[in-house]
């Protein structure tokens, strides 16, 4: 089987199956709900106020992230992956397909999320007066989209070479959060090249760190394409 036939395989598998859709649309839900509480928020003077209509990001992901994890991790359980290879035998096929087909929807998601998150932001108090234009909004929306995509793929990375869910869950989730809300604001250091914190630069009007929006989204992708690797490597060398 080539490749175009297991890409429809695995959407198949992905789009039939109930708590992905809902996963996805917590993606949205998340994103919004919380970007409009922190759009609405005018009481920091000092607030960047792109950052804050596209705040709700930082939960959002964590949906992503559990996309491409259940994706990934649904293969390891009850015999699936051997299943899967008897059909796809060339296992790098199986695998590229099987990220790709974890990347469209989200990026998909992603994008109509950006677009929502932007619009929500301009409309919320504080939103529209708070000094961010069209440029910047639509360059946030589109790295918003992005960014979700390469978590989530981060993800499915992650959990082949640990060949569990739980076990990468009980690992980005906290890693996200941490990064997220204790570090904070800290920039010019080690941590302005973490994933999160690098991609969600394109989400800022003004620049803190060392890093463009691009070139931050750049550094995440380069997380995400070594965490992909090291799936690829794991699915060629281990058993299924």
């Amino acid at each position: 089987m080539g490749f175009t036939p297991a890409l429809h395989a695995e959407w198949i598998r992905i789009s039939t199956l109930r708590s992905q859709a809902a996963t996805l649309c917590a993606v949205l839900l998340a994103t919004v709900a919380f970007s409009l509480l922190a759009a609405a928020d005018t009481d920091g003077a000092d607030t960047d106020p792109l950052f804050s209509a596209f705040f709700g990001v930082s939960f959002g992901q964590i949906a992503a992230v559990a996309f491409g994890t259940t994706a990934v991790a649904a293969e390891f359980q009850g015999g699936a992956l051997r299943v899967s290879l008897a059909a796809v035998p060339r296992r790098g096929t199986w695998f590229a397909a099987k990220a790709t087909a974890v990347a469209l929807p989200v990026l998909a998601v992603g994008l109509v999320t950006g677009l929502l998150t932007w619009t929500v932001g301009r409309t919320a108090p504080g939103g529209r007066d708070g000094g961010f234009g069209t440029a910047e909004g639509l360059r946030a929306a589109v790295g918003c989209g992005l960014y979700l995509m390469l978590m989530a793929l981060l993800a499915a990375g992650l959990t082949a070479v640990l060949r569990s869910g739980a076990a990468t869950l009980g690992l980005l989730v906290p890693f996200l959060l941490i990064v997220s809300f204790v570090v904070g604001d800290m920039s010019g250091s080690v941590a302005d090249f973490l994933p999160d914190r690098a991609g969600q630069v394109a989400l800022h009007a003004r620049r803190y760190g060392s890093l463009g929006p691009w070139t931050g989204l750049t550094v995440t992708a380069l997380w995400t394409a070594a965490a992909l690797a090291a799936g690829a490597w794991r699915v060629r060398r281990r058993d299924a």
